[in-house]
């Protein structure tokens, strides 16, 4: 850490606090200084290069329906107002498909007011088309936590396609803390492309973040993509390999041209024609893709660590697995057609271990593939 990097909540800001995304060994410094509390122990492989992984408590509350708290508006009150039912976690259970549940994460924080964070589904959570998101006391937008913020987190969580089963200590969710706002323009972004190729290919679009497109081409086989089955048997999100891919997912080749329809409301995985290199000394993130240019959203979990695609961490040619699902009306993707858009924050210094470094990174190097939980 640097000397002058004091994130204790009591110091004061100072104009010589350097902006970027805090990494693994800063957020152990808030962990001891009362900044980030802990309702257990931290867990083993909790901490990311850029983030850590937030955990649920022993509870969780069956809504009505989805909501934000307002100014001044507790979250305990409104779950007070709108619960249906309680669900004890501390022995595991399902949570059902189309129903929305809040939950207590047993992560907390009393941030100093120069840190912030935001938080996005961890990628195995993505991959399920598990719609989670955070939540916090008087903040009227999800997975934002503002500067300065004191209090308890909750998590949103609404299985689309797949019943989950989950426990205390599940994580679903992680958090990203910074401090200023780090993120590179798009003449920083063309400087870093010019020296590390973030995204391969013959042409390079960057406005607003550097553009992902995806590929229908397919491996060897033509294999392009799966789409989700439904009435399926409930996942585990703490147990890897125990679901037979073929019992959740049928698998999607090429055929003729390079195009897919998407069939309204269904669930599918896709991937990135481009590889991606995420370099030591940055952090990425996927942005919600313009909604003007097609009724279909893709990529639900958006954090990319430090090191992901990187050589040296053995990540060359790591592609980014697209969660993609159309709205409304069909809708046809073609091969190439962008689909979303990576931005790239600084971080205040390179962090101690990089993604797929003894981490148990689970999608490094990877190309096409379906989330942990299948074989």
């Amino acid at each position: 850490m640097a000397e002058h990097q004091d994130l204790s909540p009591e110091a004061p800001l100072g104009s010589a606090v350097e902006e970027g995304i805090l990494p693994a060994q800063a957020i152990r410094v808030l962990i001891s200084s009362g900044a980030l509390k802990l309702a257990e122990p931290l867990g083993e492989a909790q901490l990311q290069p850029a983030s850590i992984d937030l955990r649920l408590g022993t509870r969780a509350y069956r809504v009505r329906a989805s909501f934000l708290p307002g100014p001044n508006v507790k979250i305990s009150d409104k779950i007070d107002d709108l619960v249906l039912h309680e669900v004890d976690l501390t022995q595991g259970a399902v949570l059902e498909t189309g129903c929305v549940y809040i939950v207590p994460l047993l992560e907390s924080v009393n941030l100093p007011e120069r840190i912030s964070g935001a938080t996005n589904p961890k990628s195995s959570t993505g991959r399920l088309d598990v719609f989670t998101r955070v939540i916090a006391d008087g903040v009227s937008a999800f997975d934002q936590v503002p500067f300065g913020y004191t209090g308890p987190l909750y998590a949103e969580i609404c299985p689309q396609t797949f019943p989950i089963i989950v426990r205390t200590g599940s994580k679903l969710t992680q958090l990203r803390l910074r401090i200023g706002d780090p993120r590179e323009d798009d003449a920083g972004l063309q400087k870093l492309q010019d020296e590390h190729t973030l995204v391969s290919g013959h042409t390079t679009d960057i406005e607003d973040g550097i553009a992902l497109s995806v590929d229908l081409v397919g491996n060897d086989e033509g294999l392009i993509g799966y789409r989700a089955k439904r009435h399926t048997g409930a996942v585990d999100v703490d147990v890897s390999g125990a679901c037979d891919t073929l019992d959740y997912w049928e698998p999607i080749f090429a055929r003729g041209k390079h195009r897919l329809i998407l069939d309204p409301d269904q669930f599918y995985i896709l991937a990135s024609k481009e590889a991606v290199h995420i370099p030591p000394s940055h952090a990425a993130e996927m942005v919600p893709f313009n909604p003007l240019v097609g009724e279909f959203r893709v990529h639900y979990a958006g954090f990319m660590d430090p090191g992901f695609g990187h050589v040296e961490a053995g990540g060359s040619g790591a592609r980014v697995v697209l969660e993609v699902r159309s709205h409304k009306v069909p809708f046809i993707l073609e091969d190439g057609q962008i689909v979303g858009r990576l931005v790239y924050e600084r971080l205040i210094e390179t962090p101690e271990t990089l993604y797929g470094q003894g981490l148990g990174s689970n999608y490094q190097a990877q190309g096409l593939k379906l989330s942990k939980h299948f074989r």
